[in-house]
């Protein structure tokens, strides 16, 4: 082979084996030619196959024994040096911090399971027997067309018993189911239906099959949805006068309608048809009633009958108030007050025990004397003292007094029969203001300044302080929506002077009267719009300097940082309010004491209600139910109360803070003019500034303020908007 030749050589054979798996997906065979210089002095080499080699794989069989490592000290190493020191040993099986055992596990289901157990026997040995309690049923019409009589009626007759003439809300004793059950039918009024679905134990949404539910009832099921939902029965009248060919079609409706209030409702009764109406008392019979925390927090008791007996000292004026019913809810205290709807809260002077009004358990042992059941304590019941009378001596108020204020009104009278002429134009429309004032009742302004402290003296074993921050009330969940409501002529308001506005309907309004409340509406729908889209500005007058229109407004860098002294520079109505110590602290005590009552829920009785006015007895309806409620301590006093408002979709006229609104709180109902603020965060590191907001908006959550008297717990609440419309 000449010097440079090139001698291609065959290729190495190379030995490997291929699983099956393999050989499905190899690749085709692949070729490879090695080039070789061979110099030409030395013989060309050729390649040999390698054979193939053979090795031994154990299997899991065989035995490996654990390497020993030296890293780490022996025991008898540790031995010589702890030099006899023992250490201290851990229990056997420690349970992580935040786990539990199985055993623990099972110990708390089972007893939470006979805590569930216990309380469904409570809450049914309150309706069972011959001497238990009725089932309070509300019959709500949400159609015009609708009779609630004539479905209680019909509820009466498909058993065999004939309706009650006597005036009164009825009570079907039914043999048949072992129950009682009282019927309260409630008339198309808003008010009513209202204070009905707070004592009510089950409801009967009552709707036509030729008429659809019209706004009233739609305003009715969203109020209750929000207010608290109790067991509801969807029942149809009116469903016979429909074709046989429609009636499956018109019940579809009916349901579909229903569902969207209440989706676990999907059964519509007929009160026509009487196994229908069978079906219906068998179901208020054997259902539980679903519970309402808020209600179940305060004593209350349902009239059956209603005395007034006057007191002869006041000629008549106010005397003692006995109404007769059964007790729900927590025990009665008579130390505590009691409130009435309207008319405010009274103290009690007695309660006894009343022999049950039905015949079938009318049995000599029942008609021995009332006994007494519980009288006040002089030294532990409740006052009525709602305010806090403020100190002016201690000339940190500016405010004038009433004496001030009387003399200066008369001033302004005694100008005014001199010479009317010579006053100017504006004083003058200023006093004709004043002369076409009228006196009407509405919430006292009243809360904490030089507040008087509720101070709770408790033990600091029994109840623990766990946020030292003080909490002066309870955020709660709130729904703003159209309605109207009463002011109540209670102990909560107070007389003062508000612009008659008298309907104009005998003669129409003058051109000139027309253009301004049209220039108001339009000025009050740009202020709402203005105030959606720009939230964070405020326009300045231009005819008033700006240190001047912002005087009264204080400059911060952050509303979360910035220092703020939250009793500095506040008005006199601060002054007359109750400020807790220790708000978390104090409603835990007062709860406590509460359960612990002596007349206990389920009992017949009798309160005498002390110096009542006699309005009330003029006002009483048997044919609607008359409630009396109990309060728990310091519930009379006066504080400020923040709610959580978010406002109804529907409505959509504009809501300015400090309009008049009407406020559905628990069992209250009062007339206030809220102050609006953001939902913003608080508690450790911020200052608890919050943001003014001149108009409630769509959308968004914001923080009603009002004075109020104290409601512990969280309580459900309604705003609405006074109409001319009572629906």
């Amino acid at each position: 082979m000449d010097g440079g030749q090139v001698q291609a050589t065959r290729a190495r054979e190379i030995s490997f084996s291929v699983s099956p798996r393999e050989r499905r997906t190899a690749q085709p065979p692949h070729f490879f030619f090695f080039f070789v210089f061979d110099p030409p002095d030395r013989e060309p080499f050729h390649t040999m196959p390698i054979e193939k080699s053979h090795h031994h794989r154990p299997t899991g069989l065989k035995q490996t024994n654990k390497a020993f490592k030296s890293k780490h000290a022996s025991k008898g190493l540790l031995k010589d040096r702890s030099k006899g020191k023992v250490n201290r040993v851990a229990p056997k099986n420690p349970v992580p911090k935040g786990r539990t055992t199985k055993a623990d596990r099972r110990n708390a289901a089972k007893l939470l399971q006979q805590k569930k157990r216990e309380e469904l026997v409570r809450s049914n040995r309150l309706f069972e027997g011959r001497h238990g309690a009725p089932k309070i049923v509300a019959v709500v019409p949400l159609c015009p067309d609708v009779d609630a009589e004539a479905a209680i009626s019909h509820l009466y007759s498909s058993i065999g018993e004939d309706l009650p003439t006597r005036a009164g809300l009825s009570v079907l004793d039914a043999d048949r189911f072992k129950q009682k059950i009282q019927f309260v039918p409630l008339r198309r009024n808003f008010i009513d239906v209202i204070d009905a679905f707070k004592v009510a134990d089950f409801a009967i949404l009552l709707m036509s099959a030729e008429v659809e539910v019209d706004k009233f009832g739609l305003l009715c099921l969203s109020a209750i949805q929000h207010q608290g939902l109790v067991s509801v029965v969807p029942v149809v009248q009116h469903l016979e006068k429909v074709t046989q060919k429609l009636r499956p079609s018109v019940r579809k409706s009916l349901v579909s309608f229903t569902k969207q209030f209440f989706p676990e409702e999907d059964k519509l009764l007929a009160i026509d048809n009487e196994a229908d109406a069978v079906n219906i008392l068998r179901h208020i019979s054997e259902q539980r009633p679903k519970p309402l925390a808020w209600r179940d927090q305060h004593p209350y008791l349902v009239a059956e009958s209603v005395t007034f007996r006057p007191n002869d000292a006041t000629e008549g004026s106010t005397g003692t108030l006995e109404v007769t019913g059964y007790a729900r809810g927590l025990p009665f205290n008579a130390n505590r007050l009691v409130h009435l709807q309207n008319f405010g809260d009274f103290q009690v002077k007695q309660i006894i025990s009343a022999p049950l009004p039905h015949a079938a358990v009318a049995t000599s042992e029942m008609q021995e004397d009332a006994r007494v059941l519980d009288t006040p304590d002089p030294a532990y019941q409740d006052d009525l003292v709602a305010e806090n009378e403020p100190d002016l001596m201690q000339n940190e108020q500016t405010w004038p007094t009433e004496e001030e204020m009387a003399e200066a009104d008369e001033h302004v009278r005694t100008l005014r029969r001199d010479s009317d002429a010579s006053i100017p134009p504006i004083i003058a429309s200023f006093t004709t203001k004043l002369a076409a004032k009228t006196t009407k009742r509405v919430p006292k302004g009243t809360s904490s300044y030089q507040a008087s402290w509720i101070v709770d003296d408790a033990s600091e074993d029994e109840y623990t302080d766990e946020d030292e921050e003080m909490e002066a009330d309870e955020d709660v969940e709130v729904d703003a929506e159209e309605g109207q409501g009463n002011a109540s002529r209670d102990e909560e308001f107070e007389d003062v002077e508000e612009e008659s506005r008298t309907e104009e309907t005998a003669e129409q309004l003058g051109d000139e009267e027309e253009e301004k409340q049209l220039q108001a509406y339009l000025s009050r729908q740009k202020e709402h719009r203005d105030d959606a889209e720009f939230p964070d500005e405020v326009d300045t007058p231009l005819n008033v300097p700006a240190r001047t229109r912002f005087a009264r407004y204080r400059g911060l860098q952050s509303f979360r940082t910035s220092p703020w002294d939250p009793y500095e520079n506040l008005p006199i109505d601060y002054a007359r309010i109750f400020q807790f110590e220790n708000y978390k602290r104090t409603r835990a005590r007062v709860v406590a004491q509460a359960i612990g009552g002596a007349v206990k829920p389920g009992s017949h009785i009798t309160i005498h209600v002390a110096n009542v006015p006699k309005e009330v007895l003029a006002t009483y309806d048997p044919s609607r139910p008359f409630v009396v409620f109990g309060l728990l301590q310091y519930e009379h006093k006066m504080s400020v109360l923040n709610f959580a408002v978010t406002r109804n979709s529907e409505y959509t006229a504009p809501v300015k803070s400090k309009d008049p609104l009407i406020l559905h709180v628990g069992f209250r109902r009062f007339v206030v003019r809220p102050l609006f603020s953001q939902n913003t965060r608080g508690g450790k590191g911020t200052n608890n500034v919050h943001k003014f907001e001149r108009f409630l908006q769509q959308g968004r959550t914001s923080i009603a303020t009002v004075f109020g008297p104290v409601q512990f717990g969280n309580l459900p609440c309604l705003l609405f908007k006074e109409t001319a419309d009572v629906n």
